[in-house]
Order: structure tokens, then C-alpha cells, then sequence
């Protein structure tokens, strides 16, 4: 316990430099976090949707990384449906979309029909579900009605569709966050708007076994081999919605961002700690050398140094946290990309800031831990 607290008072003895340190830390590692965390977060919402909708797979056009670029005929869903293994399929178009009155906030449109699977776990805020026979209607997630300031009753304008406002009909909650800050249209008018005839159906299949691995497989295989009469270039790939959700590129692009900017806030960090550490060791060499002819060994030395960076690690990774979690909060606040991110951090995502943290300061506490362990007491008293 006094060792603990002999370490804490040698930081104490330098606040300023102890704050600027662990501030310098908690800015790099909050960023690592906040982006870590948007993309997990983007991963498990729409996991989850899948997983509650009860989606086994889904099909989109081969090599297409960016799924809003699928674009094929309705021959693929009609001769899907007619699989002895398929039980139901949802089909739909998606693109991004701006509204007339407000071209700055930018979200996802989507053109389902009545049956689509999405409806089943919707929560209806205000207002009714699109049915067969609708036109020029929209539903809106809660977060893009907020947004844009509209209610059940008033009309919506797409810059992609100026000639004919579409009449809000319902403000709905989803468990997907591009679907809370995006908008529903019937699917015809979602062709109409996005140019596109198909982007991609979900499949759900009739299972013979709990997990239906079997059917699911063959389920895959016959939508690879389906040909368009019209278009025979156009091939399809059904993946499992983990296997789909692992390919989306833009998830792909957030991930890679998220780790660039954790190895470089990890360099940052242990130059920094480095610097910190390094320059305590040079100005307490005479106190080192007292404490090694009173007789502290060299490993009692290291560990005070190692103990002092990994202290300043926890305080960072622990203002790092606070600083992400407040990050995120602020950035889903704006309009602009509050359709497309949700504020929230997993404990793993927490953990692992904090255990990258906490690697930084033994890294960057090691060589000042052992240049003190070096010091010979009679060399340290001498200096000046």
C-alpha cells in the first residue's frame, strides 16, 4: 500500500506535466475508441435486425463491394421464390436520397413492398404501414423526421423527384440505425427514385434441420447459378447476413480507418509516455540514487518507473473512454450523420482501449525504467 501511494505522490509532484500527459493520452486513445466503436456498433445493429427478422440469407449482385451499387432485373427474385427450399423472400431498392427542402442531410431511401420481412419488428411511433396499391407515400425513421421536421400528414419532396411530393404516412422505430434516420417508399416508387430495378432480397429457408445448414447451402448454390435471359453477365451471391455484413465495404472502410488511427495513436502514445517517462528518470536522478544506497534493488526501481507510466495509462484510458462516449453523443446530435452512426460503447471496445492504453505506457515506460535500474548510486548522487 505505501509503495501505491509513493508512486501516485511522484506523479503528484509534477500536475501540470502529469495532466498534459494524460490528456495528450486520452485524446489519441478516445479517437481510437469512438471509431472502434461506431463501426461495432454498425455491426451489431444489423446483425441484429437479421437476426430478429429471421433472415437466413442474402442476395446481391456479385462483385459489387458497395452494396448500394447491386442493381439487378426481378427475374432473380421469381425464379428464387419458385426454390422448393425457399420460404419467403423480401426483395427491395435502396440509394441515398436528399429532401428538397433540406439538400444538406443525406439519407437512405428504400423501396419495400407490403410483405417486406423489415416490417415485422417495426414499431409504428405514429401512423400506418405502407400496403398494396400505395404510391407516392413514405414512411420515416424516427431520427430522420426529426431531422427534417416532419410529421404524419405533411409531405416529403426527394431532390430526385421534384414533380410530386410524397405524403408522410408513418414515423416508425427500427433496430437498424440507417433504417431509424432513412425513409420507406413503396417498391415501385423506390424504383422510380434510385433508377434501379432490384439491389437485393433477403431469403428466408425451409429448414429439415434446427439449423438448416443443408438446405441453406443449396439455397446458395442454386442462386449462383441463376442467369438473367436478358442479361447473362449478371451473377448473384447469397451469403449468410455475418458473412454479409463482414463484406460491406463501407463497414470494411470504417474498420480500416479505426485501426489506422489505433496504430497511429499508439505510436503517439508511447512517444509520448517516452518523453514523459524519460524526463521524470533525468530530473530524479539524485533521488534515484539515494533510494539505491538506502538500499532498493534495481527490479524495486523498475517497477516504480513501469508503475508510474502504467498509472498514467489507466488515467488516460479512463478520460479516453469519457472522451469517446462524449465524442460519439455530440456527433449523433447533428442531423447529418446522426441517420447512419448511434452513440453507445461495448465493454470490449472500452476494454480493449484500455488494454492497448495500458500496453502503451509499459512499452513507453520500459527504457526509462531501465536507465534508472542502471544507475549506479554513486554516479547518480554525483549528478548535477
Amino acid at each position: 500500500m505505501y509503495f501505491a501511494s509513493f508512486i501516485l505522490k511522484n506523479l503528484l509532484r509534477r500536475p501540470v506535466r502529469t495532466a498534459l500527459t494524460v490528456l495528450g493520452l486520452a485524446v489519441a486513445v478516445g479517437s481510437m475508441i469512438a471509431l472502434l466503436g461506431v463501426a461495432d456498433n454498425v455491426e451489431k445493429s444489423v446483425e441484429s435486425a437479421f437476426d430478429t427478422r429471421r433472415v437466413d440469407l442474402i442476395a446481391m449482385q456479385k462483385n459489387k463491394p458497395m452494396g448500394l451499387d447491386s442493381d439487378f432485373s426481378e427475374y432473380f427474385v421469381e425464379e428464387a421464390r419458385k426454390f422448393p427450399e425457399v420460404a419467403r423472400i423480401s426483395e427491395g431498392v435502396v440509394s441515398n436520397a436528399t429532401a428538397k427542402h433540406n439538400e444538406g442531410i443525406q439519407f437512405l431511401v428504400q423501396g419495400w413492398k407490403s410483405d417486406n420481412f423489415g416490417f415485422e419488428d417495426m414499431e409504428l411511433i405514429d401512423g400506418q404501414l405502407l400496403k398494396d396499391g400505395d404510391t407516392h407515400k413514405v414512411m420515416l425513421g424516427k431520427t430522420l423526421a426529426s431531422n427534417l421536421g416532419l410529421k404524419v400528414g405533411d409531405a416529403l419532396t426527394f431532390t430526385a423527384d421534384e414533380e410530386r411530393p410524397y405524403a408522410v404516412i408513418a414515423v416508425f422505430k427500427s433496430r437498424v440505425v440507417f433504417e431509424d434516420g432513412g425513409a420507406i417508399v413503396p417498391f415501385k416508387d423506390g424504383q422510380a427514385l434510385t433508377g434501379k430495378k432490384v439491389t437485393g432480397f433477403s431469403i428466408r429457408v425451409k429448414r429439415e434441420t434446427s439449423d438448416g445448414a443443408a438446405e441453406i447451402d443449396v439455397v446458395k448454390a442454386k442462386i449462383a447459378a441463376l442467369r438473367d435471359p436478358g442479361d447473362k453477365f449478371v451473377q448473384l451471391d447469397a451469403q449468410s447476413p455475418d458473412k454479409y455484413v463482414q463484406s460491406v465495404s463501407q463497414l470494411k472502410l470504417i474498420k480500416a480507418v479505426s485501426w489506422i488511427v489505433s496504430v497511429i495513436a499508439f505510436v503517439i502514445g508511447v512517444i509520448t509516455m517516452l518523453n514523459t517517462m524519460a524526463m521524470s528518470v533525468m530530473e530524479r536522478t539524485q533521488e534515484i540514487g539515494i533510494l539505491r544506497a538506502v538500499g532498493w534493488p534495481r527490479r524495486r526501481v523498475m517497477t516504480m518507473i513501469l508503475g508510474e507510466a502504467v498509472l498514467l495509462a489507466l488515467a488516460a484510458a479512463t478520460a479516453g473512454a469519457l472522451v469517446a462516449a462524449g465524442g460519439l453523443y455530440a456527433l449523433t446530435r447533428s442531423p447529418k450523420v446522426n441517420g447512419f452512426i448511434e452513440p453507445g460503447l461495448s465493454p470490449w471496445v472500452v476494454g480493449l482501449g484500455g488494454a492497448i492504453t495500458v500496453l502503451i505506457g509499459v512499452i513507453g515506460g520500459a527504457y526509462p525504467a531501465y536507465r534508472a535500474a542502471r544507475l549506479l548510486p554513486t554516479e547518480a548522487l554525483r549528478h548535477d
